[in-house]
């Protein structure tokens, strides 16, 4: 009785920041695991093979991540949208028509592109001066296509209000087959050729596992003939598309331009951005656990609940990612060292600018869903291709005088303006700004723990018993001020959520009885609202 007494008085928006917190904490954990074995395959071949092949590898995952979105052709958040939107209407055939004209474009799309990538892949390399790239961009072009259709047919299963597949296949089963297999073909011998033909195995292979889940989940629904829409699906993908291809060009746009300026340090620019996107990976699933809840409380225009998960979303952010800040920030080199050998030392100061640059990413949550979720397509859209043009500008600016140290500069002022510019327009819409007690607290912790690592970097000796004793010191002093501040009703609830039995079925009886209610009130369904859904690989840049 007590429980439901305390749930009550929660409301509806603490009953979706509970379902917020589960089905982040599923995302959360593929996430971890995904940037895991993506940091290790790194970590392989800086290791096995050196700093010139690591920016090999770099250069061509880019071409087939900037490619990978030019081939969805926004199909991602629309597919996701409109399926959710058919299910929610009782209409099996659009829901067939969208799946099937969403995978068809998205595989016809990527097939001409990677003919096209296939054919021109001597004269790119030539272009970025360094044909050694030849065979590595004829073997993207080769995975094109089955990355394509990977991403599109996890997005249609999240349709169904599902994480699993995405998280199983595309967080988990993707990243770790391509782990292994580049581990044995490094074994083998088979050197840069051997990882990227393990690229091809774990994405084609993902493709397949992506299909039969998403052919289970149409199982669920009647049968019925395709029903064709093609005319909200385009409009909406065209907008989502846009923003999207700016948003991933923001992340690998640096590194296509350092080749363009034959610049040798592009493995340690590499190493250093991995190694910071590890610290801000949390975004991506809390950010895709977060969008549709957004969505569906500010269509019913319930703006203090829109502003209470709004505010808990980035605290949850910034909490989770800031002891992995200040190790960046404190242990830049020693970091480096550990992953790349002593070749690596030379990015500290490229980590320690790309860090702040992500701090402020952190601090500001999930802004650019909001946009998104609220209808405002366009302004994030608009957002991202000024960040876009604001890096290029800046990359061709320092990149000639400064090498890597420019570039980083570049992508760190760039991705902090429209984080910022962000803040303003979400403060605009739904009068709120993302800072609460927690996050306060969590920076003052942040603070301490800094002081912490420094005391630590000044008095142990050797940078191995430096990285080992500092970190354990960071994560011991940051958690311990976290406790000493004190949790807040809210964090208190929430852990409660992630841990409790059963907490799926509770979330799921909520939902219908919350949706029952609100139908009874207003004599009808009502309609979704699409997002943008984070890809496998754009959880540096943030929403």
């Amino acid at each position: 009785m007590t429980a439901e007494v305390g749930r009550s008085t929660e409301g509806v928006g603490g009953r979706y920041l509970r379902g917020m917190a589960r089905g982040g904490s599923l995302n959360l954990a593929g996430a971890v695991l995904g940037q895991a074995s993506a940091f290790l395959v790194m970590l392989l071949l800086a290791r096995a093979l050196g700093i010139a092949e690591v920016g090999r590898y770099a250069q061509c995952y880019a071409v087939l991540s900037l490619l990978g979105l030019l081939s969805l052709s926004g199909f991602r958040a629309g597919l996701t949208r409109f399926v959710a939107v058919h299910l929610a209407d009782g209409d099996p055939a659009a829901v067939r028509g969208t799946i099937r004209l969403g995978l068809a474009v998205s595989a016809g799309s990527s097939a001409l592109i990677a003919v096209a990538l296939a054919v021109a892949a001597p004269w790119l390399a030539g272009v970025l001066h360094d044909p050694g790239l030849d065979l590595g961009l004829r073997l993207v072009a080769l995975t094109l296509p089955a990355s394509t259709v990977l991403d599109a047919a996890l997005a249609a299963t999240r349709g169904w209000r599902t994480q699993r597949p995405f998280t199983l296949v595309g967080q988990v089963y993707e990243p770790v087959t391509r782990l292994l297999a580049s581990a044995v073909a490094l074994a083998f011998g088979a050197g840069l050729t051997g990882a990227f033909w393990a690229l091809v195995i774990a994405n084609w292979s993902a493709a397949a596992l992506a299909l039969g889940a998403l052919a289970r989940l149409l199982r669920r629904i009647a049968p019925a003939p395709p029903a064709y829409r093609p005319g909200e699906l385009f409009g909406f993908s065209t907008v989502s598309w846009a923003s999207s291809l700016a948003s991933t060009g923001l992340i690998w746009i640096d590194t296509l331009l350092l080749g363009l300026y034959a610049n040798d340090e592009i493995g340690v620019y590499h190493v250093a951005t991995r190694l910071v996107t590890v610290a801000v990976f949390v975004l991506a699933p809390i950010n895709a656990a977060f969008g549709p809840y957004l969505a569906h409380l500010y269509h019913q225009g319930r703006m203090p609940e829109v502003r209470r998960i709004y505010a808990a979303a980035t605290g949850w952010v910034a909490r989770l990612s800031l002891p992995a800040f200040v190790a960046l920030l404190v242990f830049p080199e020693q970091l480096l060292r550990l992953v790349g050998g002593t070749d690596f030392v030379a990015g500290a100061a490229v980590t320690v600018i790309l860090a702040l640059g992500q701090v402020v990413n952190a601090v500001t949550g999930p802004c650019g869903t909001v946009l998104t979720m609220s209808g405002r397509v366009a302004v994030n859209m608009a957002d991202n291709v000024a960040a876009l043009l604001l890096n290029v500008a800046l990359n061709l600016w320092l990149i000639p005088t400064y090498g890597v140290v420019g570039a980083a500069v570049a992508w760190a002022v760039s991705l902090a303006a429209v984080n910022v510019a962000r803040v303003v327009q979400v403060r605009a819409l739904v009068r709120s700004l993302p800072v609460t007690a927690g996050l306060v607290k969590g920076l003052g912790a942040a603070v301490v723990a800094l002081l912490f690592g420094y005391v630590v970097r000044g008095l142990v000796p050797g940078w191995g018993p430096q990285l080992g004793v500092g970190l354990a010191v960071i994560v011991v002093g940051y958690l311990g001020t976290v406790l000493a501040l004190g949790l807040d009703r809210e964090d208190l609830m929430v852990l409660r959520a992630v841990i409790r039995r059963g907490g799926r079925r509770a979330l799921e009886a909520e939902v219908d009885a919350d949706s029952g209610a609100r139908q009874a009130r207003t004599g009808g369904a009502e309609t979704g609202t699409g997002a943008e859904v984070p890809t496998r690989r754009t959880g540096a840049v943030g929403p």
